[in-house]
């Protein structure tokens, strides 16, 4: 049976394990597990092809123990209770020493109920649970399980990284070591394979596949490209280029192109993407590209993510097409995006400056006989509900974080805030 490369070339001790120098170089975190034998749950968050599954692992076979593995996508909570009893008979056992471990890959898939299930086990001690995912956990894992287990973020493997591994591989797989291998050119084959080991694996078995016994292997630019505009699917095994279809949707969604947009929602869901993934990013679409310009594109996005939720698959899909066609459609504005993160950079600057006496609360008599909330103004005693104030801490210059965009919605509160402020307000010139 033909075993592709990148399992050929699947990483066996942590020697042969290529990146994540922070968690597995010298006196790093899992590192220090490892040699020690003290092994606790974690959960390793990273995009595909960073090696979670191959640490996890290395990790078993390298302090012998049983190592159990589920998958998200196929397992229910009747396959997790066989695997956790497997967990609780080698616990008993007098011939296996040490916890076994349980790796789940993509425990983001898993429902609270599956995830509930784990619970007990890791809690006891049963069971080291080794969990594998692509989305922000604390998303999707409940939080009894998170508060069990730390996370630990995988990043996507460096260029340096990414040669070496094309060198170990055209040096050592004995397939590739009967061809005779020229590189010539890198730039195309490490983009293309955008930081993941598992496409740059996969590119290397596509242009070996096109060339007969006997003839040479030549890696360069035109050949990598060419070969993957031949077959653009072939070096992603999943059938869907699932980071780069997405990239696409959010494009064309703040871009402004309903049809687009749809085109490429439908590539999701036809791929066979997580709707409430999907949903997840119009909500965080809405707040970041569309955000002041039409303030009720966030309200509709957390209403596709909840009525999703309630209604489910199929019909969910006409749901992700209205939310996707609304904010397709909507005005655009990044203002509360760039604003908060303009206000971020300034905390960081300047650390955490004093807050003014009138605008700290006074419970005690003690706080308001040190002034607390002395000289505050209630704005609602004062017509229109404002009077100036200072808001800000007292020893800097007025800081402006937001401005807002050109836009009907935006112009009117910019005016609001020129009434109010007169000099101290914000432009509405960023377009």
């Amino acid at each position: 049976m033909y075993e592709p490369l990148a399992e050929r070339m699947r990483p066996k001790t942590l020697d042969e394990y290529i990146g994540q120098k922070h968690l597995v170089g010298k006196d790093a975190i899992i590192r220090r597990m490892i040699e020690t034998g003290n092994v606790s749950s974690f959960i390793l968050w990273g995009p595909p092809g960073v090696g979670k599954t191959t640490l996890a692992k290395i990790i078993a076979e390298q302090i012998s123990v049983p190592f159990y593995t589920l998958s998200a996508v196929t397992s229910g909570v009747k396959d997790v209770r066989e695997v956790l009893d497997k967990c609780k008979s080698d616990a008993r056992s007098m011939f296996v020493k040490g916890r076994p471990i349980l790796f789940i890959d993509e425990i983001h898939r898993f429902s609270k109920s599956q995830q509930d299930s784990l619970l007990g086990a890791v809690e006891t001690g049963i069971v080291t649970l080794i969990g594998a995912t692509t989305e922000n956990p604390s998303f999707e894992v409940i939080r009894p399980l998170l508060s069990r287990a730390q996370v630990y973020v995988l990043k996507p493997l460096n260029e340096e990284d990414l040669l070496s591994l094309l060198n170990r591989t055209v040096e050592t797989d004995p397939v590739f070591k009967e061809y005779t291998v020229k590189i010539e050119e890198t730039e195309a084959i490490l983009r293309y394979s955008g930081g993941d080991a598992r496409k740059l694996l996969n590119i290397l078995d596509l242009l070996m596949q096109s060339v007969k016994a006997g003839e040479a292997i030549t890696i360069n630019d035109e050949i990598v490209t060419t070969r993957l505009q031949e077959n653009p699917l072939a070096f992603d095994k999943n059938g869907e280029m699932h980071y780069d279809i997405i990239s696409a949707f959010i494009k064309s969604v703040r871009g402004s192109d309903p049809d687009a947009a749809i085109y490429w929602l439908a590539r999701l869901i036809a791929g066979g993407e997580d709707p409430k993934f999907i949903a997840r990013r119009l909500v965080i679409l809405a707040s970041e590209d569309i955000g002041l310009a039409n303030p009720n594109a966030l309200l509709l996005a957390n209403a596709t993510f909840d009525a999703l939720t309630k209604i489910g698959w199929p019909e969910g899909r006409i749901i992700l097409s209205e939310c996707t066609i609304y904010l397709a459609t909507s005005p655009k504005s990044n203002s509360a995006y760039l604003a908060i993160d303009s206000a971020l950079e300034f905390v960081n600057k300047t650390g955490n400056l004093p807050i003014p006496l009138h605008l700290r609360n006074a419970p005690t008599e003690m706080m308001a006989k040190m002034d607390y909330g002395k000289g505050y103004k209630y704005p609602h005693d004062y017509p229109g509900h404002f009077t100036a104030q200072q808001y800000m801490p007292g020893d800097i210059d007025r800081p402006i974080f937001w401005n807002p965009c050109n836009n009907a919605s935006e112009c009117v509160m910019a005016k609001r805030m020129q009434d109010y402020w007169g000099g101290e307000s914000q432009n509405t010139d960023n377009e």
